[in-house]
């Protein structure tokens, strides 16, 4: 999906192009279609987001209420991480309401079904200027709505050499638990602007938009990896195919990250689009260009890049190679949870190949399970996920996950095998035990070596009443208090629409939402969802 703010970008630099080449009358030309051309696309990511909700299981309001994006703002960079959010977001097709702290009050909230949050620390810890009333009035606890109905995202600004690291923002999600508000996600922390966790902001807002293509906010910096292996793990299944995937790169210095960490993938288009591209425009796709500051053919650029529909290629037309390529936005990157360690002499993934409502793959599941030639070389970029790393001492560990969530927790029992440490408990959800059995001679080996003392499986098509791995976390209630209360940790990898929130009913409902938030605060419960 396109956002329009790209196309903006683009139906400018057309322009420019064209007004250097004495096309005036043309330049102005596609300045004036630019209104009807926004109704159209904005209409059709509307439909498709829609679509690919519906595929998710995900029902919308047939009135859809609006996200609220709301900022708490010193130096101004907050409000303007909240303004790129909203633009993203209403590209996607979803209705926004984009308000200061100032403006913000609990009956505003309370009539709210799903928000963000983009909030800034001050001094010690301190709420900014602009939040002190909503601090003031609200977090005191003197406004009694229950929020039950939100469900809510963070993304907490800070400088980790001060003792309140982001603290306004903790304060915030714990006031928003205790009032039965459920986090759609981990709460996202930027140290002094860090780039890689405003891309993982990035990424929960495309997976909030169904999946919508959302433009990177920096130019990417990706590293050289070769793919090596592709093995389908699901022959058979009822759901789409998932792939085990393994990468190493030219550079052997870049196989250094810990369990947890993601790996960002530079997606690229399928080569039969972008020879239409070039037959559509009459263009030679070996022609040479310059793409991310180095020369390459015009057909490798092209395929880095996004490119506009079909309808609308007359607006291309004439453009040199390399002023093409200028004008084109580069495709956004894709997040994925890392399923080895560097021990393991490759970087592994669990990727399952998705598909658009008109059955177009998805850029990057597409560009890794399907196009991808194994040999060919793959933009890739690690990322630190410091919030979703294994405890460093020997504690009790709860593992719990669904789908391609299981390469993250994969990832941390290499891990806690590697250290000896052996308390570990899974529980999982997929399908079909004949079918969506990932990994599951590996996960069977390190049961019989102690490596996994419980394994706990949910399948939610082998007949009967559907059964998913928040059900098998409400049937072993006892045991997640028992451990629990042993000073066990619980870690959550998998998708965010439908599993994430049911795991967190479920452990809210076993151990009380004010435990939860304690552990949450603590270190002790984490997500990685998307």
């Amino acid at each position: 999906m396109i956002r329009k703010v790209c196309w903006i970008v683009f139906l400018a630099g057309v322009a420019l192009a064209m007004l250097a080449h004495g096309r005036l009358a043309m330049a102005a030309g596609v300045v004036m279609a630019y209104a009807g051309f926004c109704a159209a696309i904005v209409l059709a990511h509307r439909r498709r987001r829609a679509a690919r909700l519906a595929a998710l299981g995900v029902v919308a309001d047939k009135g859809e209420r609006p996200t609220l994006v709301a900022y708490a703002t010193q130096t101004g960079f907050a409000e303007q991480l909240a303004e790129q959010t909203a633009r993203a977001l209403r590209g996607a097709g979803m209705p926004v309401q984009l308000v200061s702290f100032a403006e913000l009050d609990g009956t505003r909230l309370a009539a709210c079904g799903q928000a963000l949050f983009v909030v800034s620390t001050t001094g010690e810890g301190d709420a900014p200027d602009s939040a002190s009333g909503f601090a003031r009035r609200l977090l005191s606890g003197t406004t009694p709505e229950a929020l039950q109905q939100l469900r809510y995202g963070v993304l907490a600004l800070g400088d980790s050499s001060y003792a309140g690291f982001c603290a306004f923002g903790h304060a915030l999600s714990g006031w928003l638990q205790q009032h039965r508000a459920q986090p759609l996600f981990d709460m996202v922390q930027v140290d002094n602007g860090d780039a890689g966790a405003l891309r993982h902001w990035q990424n929960h807002l495309s997976a909030l938009s169904g999946g919508a293509e959302i433009a990177d906010w920096e130019r990417p910096r990706y590293g050289r990896w070769q793919l090596v292996e592709r093995q389908l793990l699901n022959p058979g299944s009822q759901g789409l195919p998932a792939f085990h995937l393994a990468l190493v790169p030219d550079d052997p210095a870049a196989l250094d990250w810990q369990a947890g960490d993601i790996a960002e993938v530079g997606p690229r288009q399928a080569p039969d689009t972008v020879a239409r591209l070039l037959a559509a425009l009459s263009l030679d796709g070996t022609a040479l260009v310059r793409c991310d500051t180095r020369p390459m053919p015009l057909a490798e650029a092209l395929a880095t890049r996004l490119h506009l529909p079909d309808a609308h290629r007359d607006t291309m037309a004439g453009l040199s190679p390399q002023q093409l390529v200028d004008a084109l936005p580069p495709l956004p990157h894709r997040e994925y949870s890392i399923a080895s360690l560097p021990a393991d002499g490759k970087l592994e993934l669990l990727v399952r190949l998705t598909r658009h409502a008109d059955g177009t793959p998805g850029l990057a599941s597409g560009w890794l399970t399907d196009y991808a030639q194994i040999g060919a070389r793959v933009a890739l970029r690690v990322r630190t996920n410091r919030g979703f790393h294994p405890p460093a001492d020997d504690r009790p560990l709860i593992l719990i996950g669904n789908g391609t969530g299981l390469a993250g927790l994969r990832a941390l029992l290499k891990a806690r095998a590697a250290a000896g440490q052996r308390r570990n408990w899974l529980l999982f959800g997929e399908r079909s035990a004949a079918h969506d059995d990932f990994h599951g001679a590996e996960l069977r080996a390190w049961v019989e070596q102690g490596v996994l003392q419980c394994v706990d499986r949910a399948w939610s098509r082998d007949g009967g009443a559907r059964r998913y791995v928040q059900d098998a976390v409400r049937a072993n209630a006892a045991r997640v208090v028992e451990w629990v209360g042993e000073g066990a940790s619980i870690y959550v990898c998998g998708s965010l629409q439908g599993m994430a929130g049911g795991v967190h009913e479920a452990l809210a409902g076993i151990l009380g939402a004010e435990r939860l938030r304690e552990m949450t605060e603590s270190g002790r419960y984490r997500r990685d969802v998307y």
